[in-house]
């Protein structure tokens, strides 16, 4: 259920879009003339356009560029230049057919577009154009997203900087969901001082219009702005009515989609063990914010939740033997521990692991859901340093009882160690970036699995194939449960949707069979086959990071397939953009989590 890098909370998506050439003067030789961000989403699946006018002011030819900035969980799915009445496409091919391409640009010289990692939420899709004298090229981008809940809403963060007040500016935001909107809210730097009197917001109970056209001059008023135009964020937060507890079913062209998201359940007793790596290299602020982070979380703790505290470097030190219940005596004693922990000496990942695992194992207690959280800044450096090995003994030893989060510290950690690590256990990596409000992001995280309410959740579709993931070891207040797939036959008058788990004392059972008093939403919504087509292709992108031999060539070719299918930029496909003749082809990556462009940057 969770996934992602960004621990600041962004369901729905995060876009920062810029159409910008250096001026090599005060005056500009260039314009942006128009610039559009139009984002629709229906069901949680978001569609977002970026169109960006310039116009080659001077009796020259010149290099216009565009840089736009998307979500790193979303895929590129359409880009399109047009110069002069001519449309020049980007077409997605496989990656190592795309990447000779790019690789012969290179060599000689040439500039070639990338899409590259730019910090903890954004990747950044560069290219350029030649654009002759006194006339005008139009860029238009489009990427799509997976909605996701966290903490109980979705949001729509879009920061806007395009270097310059455009006299055609506008943010276009169209919601639509068929069980309701519960709440919907503003905020951001783009919704103060002039630029709130720019916004209008209109509302039904299934649908939302949030519309931002700011004048130039109200485009340098606002928190962030100044002579060089919009700098800021619009955030737009908003979640969904729930009418039953089975959730929301759609339907369209044979494909369905099950939002499962119940929230009158009891919280469960959580036992909770935290790994927090000081070795050497967790000196200075990591280790401040680390202990600040563990402070506020231990405060956080529920009476009927047990915890364990383990720190490691060379060793493996647990501050008691046992879990303890969170009661205010072993809480004080716990917050005493934490201010006193001490960087020192190497990374012994294998042991600490281990030992969190034991200390769950060796107290089971009925009724609770038991999850580890490992932090840590490094590579395994004493001990099992084998990563494949840590991995094996990980793997056996939590056996697929509890989760594992790792939270990889920085950017030097081997994030892709630590993400398969907890793939293979059932949680996910996240990393936390090394800046001022790193022990926000660690509460953060925390708070996305501080309270749940199912454990051992089976989703089961009867008249259903081809479907994503459908067993989940927790689900989390405030989450989001989403099953995709196919129906077979076509026939959704025998379509039943189950969900068996268990809550705090006992099995629950959820089940719905078409035709009901509501039964499946049937609708002319055709992102419903894209959505399965994304979450597919994320979850297999995960499958084959925790895949070996025969069987991660099996996952990766299926995923590319896919990938292919439906036109999605990922780590295993390439865009190839078409430049006008005499120009040179330039070629697109999505790089993965912590990766470095490869080539020349514009």
């Amino acid at each position: 259920m969770l996934e992602g890098v960004s621990v600041r909370v962004s369901l729905i998506g995060l876009l920062l879009a810029c159409a910008t050439t250096a001026p090599t003067s005060k005056k500009r030789d260039w314009d942006i003339y128009s610039f559009h961000i139009n984002s629709t989403v229906t069901s949680r699946y978001a569609t977002t356009i970026i169109t960006s006018r310039v116009a080659n002011r001077i009796d020259a030819s010149q290099e216009i560029q565009f840089h736009v900035k998307i979500p790193k969980n979303a895929f590129i799915s359409k880009f399109i230049m047009t110069i002069e009445g001519q449309t020049y496409d980007g077409v997605v091919k496989e990656k190592e057919e795309a990447q000779r391409q790019y690789t012969q640009a290179v060599s000689h010289g040439q500039s070639a577009g990338i899409v590259s990692s730019v910090g903890r939420t954004l990747e950044e899709f560069k290219t350029s154009v030649n654009v002759a004298a006194l006339s005008k090229v139009t860029f238009e981008l489009t990427y799509e997203e997976l909605l996701k809940r966290q903490l109980g809403k979705y949001e729509l963060l879009i920061h806007a900087r395009p270097m310059q007040p455009v006299a055609d500016f506008k943010i276009d935001v169209h919601i639509s969901e068929q069980h309701g909107i519960n709440f919907l809210e503003r905020k951001g730097g783009l919704s103060t001082k002039q630029l709130a009197n720019a916004i209008t917001k209109t509302q039904t109970p299934t649908e939302a219009w949030v519309n931002l056209y700011p004048s130039k001059e109200q485009q340098t008023q606002c928190d962030g702005c100044g002579e060089q135009g919009l700098d800021g964020d619009l955030v737009i937060a908003y979640d969904v009515q729930r009418k039953n507890s089975i959730g929301e079913l759609k339907e369209s062209e044979g494909y369905f989609v099950h939002y499962f998201a119940p929230s009158d359940l009891p919280r469960i007793p959580k036992n909770v063990v935290f790994i927090i790596d000081r070795s050497g290299s967790m000196s200075g602020r990591k280790m401040k914010q680390t202990r600040e982070a563990l402070l506020k979380i231990l405060g956080d703790l529920a009476e009927d939740d047990h915890f364990g505290l383990i720190t490691f470097d060379n060793f493996v030190s647990p501050w008691k033997n046992e879990l303890l219940q969170a009661n205010q005596i072993n809480l004080h004693a716990a917050k005493s521990f934490a201010r006193e922990i001490k960087d020192n000496g190497g990374t012994d990942i294998n042991a600490a692991v281990l030992k969190g695992t034991d200390m769950l194992n060796r107290h089971p207690r009925e009724g609770t859901a038991s999850l580890l959280i490992l932090l840590t800044d490094g590579d395994p450096t004493t001990g099992v340093t084998n990563l494949e090995k840590i991995h094996k003994n990980v793997k056996e030893a939590i056996d697929s009882k509890f989760p594992l989060y790792c939270l990889g510290f920085g950017m030097d950690v081997n994030f892709e160690f630590l993400e398969k690590m907890a793939l293979e256990n059932n949680g996910v990596g996240r990393r936390i970036y090394e800046e001022s409000d790193a022990a926000l992001q660690l509460q953060g995280f925390y708070e996305e699995v501080a309270t749940p309410l199912l454990t051992d959740v089976q989703m089961v579709y009867l008249g259903g194939s081809n479907l994503t993931q459908t067993h989940f070891s927790q689900y989390y207040n405030g989450s989001e449960i989403v099953v995709a797939g196919q129906i077979t036959d076509n026939n959704i008058t025998e379509f039943t949707a189950e969900v068996i788990a268990i809550s705090k004392s006992n099995k629950v059972k959820y089940s719905e069979t078409t035709p009901s008093e509501e039964p499946i939403k049937a609708s002319s919504d055709s992102n419903i086959q894209r959505l399965w087509a994304y979450l597919t292709v994320k979850q297999l992108l995960d499958k084959e990071v925790k895949s070996s031999g025969d069987e991660k060539d099996k996952v990766k070719k299926e995923a590319l397939d896919l990938c292919l299918k439906y036109g999605f930029v990922t780590p295993l496909t390439s865009m190839v953009v078409t430049k006008p003749q005499g120009e040179d082809s330039q070629v697109v990556h999505k790089p993965k989590e912590g990766e470095k462009p490869i080539g020349r940057a514009l």
